[in-house]
């Protein structure tokens, strides 16, 4: 499907935010509630700027109205839900109508397309399937793309890496923490990652900077880009890297409405400017979110690859990722962005907080690569600490760990571990 004019898309956008705003406001009682006590009403839409006097939505919000609270269809209607892990509290509840899954599939296509895949591809789906967003909703796009889908999910690494070998995909989907465990079980099995059909990374459900793509594309001799999204808008496939051009991700605005907001005024920020990202579903049929709160930060830039859409930087942290350390703001991504600028240190890392007394601190764990002797950590965690200190602002204390000592992720990988008051 070629992508629509400006002016296409900014009509589509209007019409399908009214319609959105008016379903939500007859159908679900929260939004109801929220947009009486806010003073606003679906009627006062005549341009998408109106947008930003209607109330925001949190992960909070869908927590309270648990399980099918913000469902604006009956029940009856929803096919499928999927769900967060409620490891906070209770799990966030989405669900999805035939049209809602059909157009889910469109988009993930529509984002494989612009990475470089192509009908008849093998492509390895190595994200979770199950109550997750991450495989069904790659698997659905590869195949509306007409692809091979190659469902492994997670874990079964040694399977991961004979599976490659022997189905030759030329595209994987997976997190980029548990593809570098793939990686390394590529080289515990003297497998040149070089070698295989592999041609095309798209990385996604966790924040991955530009250091970590580089240090991918150069093991795997792969093409890494990101793809984003979020069970509570619809899944993988909100936006999409472009294979051709690596700047950012294009936005697929005919389906998902973005703003970038202050995080602490809740003013809406011009294109540009980093803030915390904000969603509104413009064609989603089951559970639309209006102003939905992501909490990852970024920022909104002209479209390139894709000139109709705007593009989104790379998530740089979420606001709820944020560490504070002695008054200085640490995301894991600056720990990793300096962590790879180090010869010798790999990106397998950990940040670990404790209060050991009145104030907190910081001690990051990553491991040493293999042909580091032994006698050599303590320099590479001297540096380390030094390029802390001097780039971000604050004392981290640096523990240089053998080969294999961290825990490996089959997902999304844990940065931080709180342990302040424990």
């Amino acid at each position: 499907m070629p992508d629509p004019s400006p002016d296409q898309l900014r009509a589509s956008q209007l019409a399908h935010l009214r319609d959105t705003l008016a379903r939500v406001y007859e159908h679900v009682p929260h939004y109801r509630r929220a947009f009486d006590d806010a003073g606003v009403h679906p009627d006062d839409v005549t341009s998408l700027a109106d947008l930003a006097r209607f109330p925001f939505t949190t992960k909070e919000d869908l927590r309270q109205n648990y399980p099918f609270g913000m469902f604006a269809v009956p029940r009856t209607d929803v096919v499928r839900v999927h769900a967060s892990s409620g490891t906070t509290g209770k799990p966030t509840v989405v669900g999805y109508t035939a049209d809602d899954i059909s157009m889910w599939a469109d988009v993930v296509a529509r984002s494989l397309h612009s990475a470089g895949a192509r009908p008849g591809d093998v492509v390895h789906v190595a994200y979770g399937y199950g109550l997750f967003t991450g495989g069904l909703g790659a698997h659905y796009g590869a195949e509306r793309l007409g692809c091979t889908v190659v469902p492994i999910s997670g874990g079964m690494t040694e399977r991961q890496v004979q599976l490659i070998l022997d189905f030759e995909p030329r595209v994987i989907l997976v997190t980029p923490s548990y593809f570098l465990a793939i990686l390394d079980e590529m080289d515990r099995q003297g497998v040149d990652p070089h070698t295989t059909s592999l041609e095309i990374g798209v990385f996604g459900a966790e924040p991955w900077t530009d250091e970590m793509r580089r240090d991918l594309e150069r093991r795997a001799g792969i093409t890494a880009v990101d793809i984003y999204g979020l069970s509570e808008v619809i899944g993988p496939g909100v936006s999409q890297e472009s294979g051709t051009t690596q700047d950012g991700l294009h936005v697929w605005e005919d389906h998902f409405y973005p703003e970038i907001i202050d995080p602490v005024t809740h003013e809406v920020l011009p294109d540009g400017e980093e803030g915390e990202l904000v969603f509104t579903s413009l064609t989603k049929q089951a559970m639309p979110v209006v102003r939905y709160r992501t909490r990852d930060l970024t920022r909104l830039l002209p479209g390139t690859a894709h000139p109709a859409f705007r593009r989104m930087q790379k998530v740089t942290g979420r606001t709820d990722d944020m560490m504070i350390v002695r008054g200085v703001n640490v995301f894991p991504t600056q720990i990793e962005e300096l962590i790879l600028s180090i010869e010798g240190l790999t990106p397998h890392y950990l940040c670990v907080l404790t209060r050991p007394g009145s104030l907190d601190e910081l001690t990051v764990q990553v491991e040493a690569h293999p042909s580091v002797p032994e006698g050599e950590r303590a320099g590479l965690g001297s540096r380390l600490g030094a390029r802390i200190k001097d780039r971000i602002g604050t004392t981290a204390t640096i523990e240089v760990l053998a080969p294999d000592a961290l825990q490996r992720s089959l997902g999304k990988a844990v940065r931080i571990s709180d342990r302040r008051g424990k």
